[in-house]
């Protein structure tokens, strides 16, 4: 990859309002790029609805756009005006009434290059025992760009180690993770970083600043980690975005700007055979206070 500028913006979408909310997006992209001159933007978790659309599955699917699609042309003709990459997160339209929580990587020369479709959503997002209403996605994403390979996770996705080992497989150097996070700022923080450490990738969690239509709030936080685990930025509760400059050379050293040499690669040292039973389904040894059951 190349040494460029990544940014994460954080706002409040207002509730099934896209044209006010891509408006938000646009303007603050465009301060984001004037300030730092950012190469890679992420916006926050299906930003054009909000999180939680308190709307019927029925009405959501209507009000929203495949990908590519209307929402997409419109981000790639930002990411031409300003000369970035933007991770556009939104809920996709499929076939039949299927709604993904989906997120594109769209390109300044390359327009929409593609999209990640959640592959973990929240229990009471995914549709399950007529509750709930998007629909998993299957395959991790990661893409060659010119600044970089970039991969993406949404939101929960992140609690999952192999998801972000699998993109880290596939040669991310760059994981984005759009979110509208709502639990605790220590499990956050602590998933970003560990993500970042266990992989050697640079983790932009991007998350919604304000309440969800469903009353929950979502607290800011947005954060740059290093492949070291080290936080290079981080945005305190409010709307606002933050931006570091990304080492192409970041595993050198134990921590950014140290003599202390680093020797090892979390990658590399896997003793991939102790791990052979690890593809099979299970359950925590403790029980939460409700389980929603996942239909596969």
């Amino acid at each position: 990859m190349k040494r460029f500028t990544a940014a994460a913006l954080q706002f409040s979408p207002v509730p099934m309002d896209a044209d006010a909310n891509m408006k938000k997006a646009e303007s603050m992209i465009a301060e984001c790029v004037r300030t730092c001159g950012a190469e890679l933007i992420v916006l926050p978790e299906s930003f054009t609805t909000g999180f939680t659309p308190a709307v019927p599955k029925e009405r959501l699917w209507e009000a929203i756009e495949p990908m590519p699609g209307a929402w997409t042309e419109e981000a790639a003709a930002w990411s031409r005006k300003y000369g970035t990459y933007i991770i556009f997160p939104s809920y996709e339209k499929g076939p039949d009434g299927i709604i993904w929580n989906s997120a594109a990587l769209i390109g300044p020369k390359e327009g929409f290059i593609g999209a990640y479709k959640k592959t973990h959503p929240f229990p009471t997002e995914r549709l399950a025992n007529g509750t709930g209403w998007t629909t998993p996605g299957n395959d991790p994403f990661c893409v060659q760009t010119e600044i970089g390979k970039i991969g993406i996770v949404i939101c929960y996705d992140g609690d999952f180690p192999e998801l972000v080992r699998v993109t880290a497989l596939m040669g991310a150097e760059v994981v984005v993770r759009p979110s509208a996070f709502f639990r605790t700022f220590d499990h956050w923080e602590l998933t970003n970083r560990a993500r970042a450490y266990d992989n050697h990738v640079y983790m932009v969690a991007s998350n919604v600043a304000g309440y969800d239509a469903s009353g929950d709030y979502c607290f800011g936080g947005s954060m740059i980690v290093s492949p070291t685990g080290v936080k290079l930025a981080q945005a305190r509760g409010t709307e606002e975005y933050v931006w570091a400059s990304l080492d192409p050379e970041p595993i050198k050293t134990i921590y950014p700007n140290s003599s202390a040499k680093m020797e090892f690669d979390h990658i590399e040292d896997r003793n991939i055979g102790v791990y052979r039973t690890i593809l099979q389904e299970g359950k925590s040894a403790f029980e939460p206070a409700r389980r929603i059951p996942y239909k596969r």
